[in-house]
């Protein structure tokens, strides 16, 4: 089995900076896109930033600018720098992953993983 696991979050005050961290590890796997969600009570996860192996990015138009997304592949760990934090970016984070497991030198079909999530507070 895989985990993902992030650490990171925390109450930082608006126009401060948080940096989220999501390691991927257990079983043999390839990892494909690695992304970064958010939700808020009542609200449908969203996308904040994904990031495939190639290195091209996604992200939502409300954070672009104020965050960066990176990764490194052979730590299997993908990293969210959020700066100029602003209220509206309080929300439970996630980690999110599409990766295979290798068995044999045989990597089954793509599944998707998350994190736990980690709670981020952006006071005004």
């Amino acid at each position: 089995q895989v985990q993902l696991v992030e650490s990171g979050g925390g109450l930082v005050q608006a126009g401060g900076s948080l940096r989220l961290s999501c390691v991927a590890s257990g079983s043999t796997f390839s990892i494909y896109d690695m992304s970064w969600y958010r939700q808020v009570p009542g609200k449908q996860r969203e996308l904040v930033a994904s990031m495939a192996t190639s290195g091209s990015t996604n992200y939502a138009n409300s954070v672009k600018g104020r965050f960066i997304i990176s990764r490194d592949n052979d730590k299997h760990t993908v990293h969210l720098q959020m700066n100029n934090l602003k209220p509206e970016d309080t929300a439970v984070y996630y980690c999110h992953s599409y990766l295979s497991l290798v068995s044999g030198g045989i990597a089954a079909s793509p599944s998707e993983y998350w994190g736990q999530g980690t709670q981020v507070t952006v006071s005004s």
